[in-house]
């Protein structure tokens, strides 16, 4: 009996005892080198479809999972992005991580989310957290600290900041366009036949919100319409904040027919308000949000709103970052503002 092992085959690809699959193995299956398996598994390879669609069959059929940690210690990365949110539990800023998220994953990078608690001292140190993580890029989203203070803190690491618009090197920033949104949902009002519409602006230290009330103003102006400061309050983008805001406007005695909300959340709390005021919407009162967030289609009564397409802006951020690891020009392409109509509002009857 001959009872010698058979030898390995010449060429046969490396295999570990423990059953892992190589990368070696991948390349074998797929009749391409390791390197080029490696370039495409990092997003770095310039070859053919057909070669990306066999090294995809290969790692399919062989079962392969790349070691995120391996492949960073050889590229000098960590393969993650920190992103800095504000309210991590605001539906606007869920769909926006979630935009992030998936578009992080597809290149095989691993998102670190932060918040900053519309903080400034907050915002800093989960900059420093993440830095200290040695991130390869940051995303910012919004955020408090001043432009100089920012990009001194990212000084040297590839950078995105969205909602506002910054300079500076190894920075890219885009906005969203609030101030058409703004008009938008304030013309839909007067087409609709208001011309007494209270105004729930957010907080004003916040670029979007500073443009969604210039939107506002700009569209009464185009109509010949006067603001009547009674009926503009100021709050804090949340529901909370809009269900005080309904308070302030009616204490005020000043009469209103349409409420123009800066966002989805206040727009949900100035819902309750009115409906604990006994005022009906849309029947006693119309009302618009912005942002057109999941919730916004479920309300009672659905929310006539601006569609503002978060999970592409957040998309659009990471999409932004990866070109920027590579090398190449950022850019982010978006959407513009959309009037999404349901039934919060209707036609005033006289």
């Amino acid at each position: 009996m001959n009872n010698d092992k058979p030898l390995p085959e010449k060429n046969a690809p490396p295999s570990r005892p423990d059953g892992v699959v190589t990368l070696e193995q991948v390349a074998e299956q797929a009749g391409v080198s390791p390197s080029t398996v490696s370039r495409i598994l990092n997003g770095t390879a310039a070859v053919s479809q057909a070669k990306k669609d066999a090294v995809q069959a290969a790692i399919q059929a062989l079962g392969f999972r790349p070691n995120p940690v391996a492949r960073g210690l050889a590229g000098g990365k960590t393969l993650s992005i920190g992103v800095v949110t504000q309210i991590i539990s605001s539906p606007f800023y869920g769909e926006a991580l979630l935009g992030i998220e998936r578009e992080l994953e597809r290149a095989g990078y691993v998102p670190l989310f932060v918040s900053g608690n519309w903080h400034e001292d907050d915002e800093r140190k989960a900059i420093e957290a993440l830095l200290s993580r040695r991130v390869d890029g940051i995303i910012v989203l919004a955020g408090r600290l001043s432009d100089e203070k920012l990009t001194q803190l990212t000084a040297g690491l590839p950078t995105v900041v969205v909602g506002r618009q910054v300079e500076g090197p190894q920075l890219y920033s885009f906005a969203f366009d609030n101030r058409l949104g703004a008009q938008l949902a304030t013309r839909h009002l007067i087409e609709q036949g208001h011309r007494r519409i209270a105004f729930i602006t957010g907080d004003l230290v916040h670029e979007d919100a500073v443009e969604r009330q210039q939107g506002f103003f700009d569209a009464m102006a185009a109509a010949g319409l006067a603001v009547d400061p009674d009926l503009v309050v100021q709050s804090d983008f949340t529901a909370g904040g809009g269900m005080l805001a309904v308070s302030r406007l009616l204490e005020r005695n000043g009469s209103f027919t349409a409420l123009f909300a800066s966002n989805d959340e206040m727009a949900v709390g100035a819902c309750l308000g009115l409906h604990r005021r006994n005022l009906r919407v849309p029947d006693d009162v119309s009302l618009v949000g912005f942002d057109d967030v999941v919730m916004s289609r479920y309300t009672m009564p659905p929310l006539t709103t601006v569609r503002q397409s978060v999970y592409e802006i957040g998309s659009a951020a990471a999409t932004a970052m990866l070109a920027m690891l590579r090398g190449n020009k950022p850019r982010a392409q978006i959407p513009p503002p959309e009037l999404i109509v349901r039934e919060s509002t209707r036609r005033l009857l006289r």
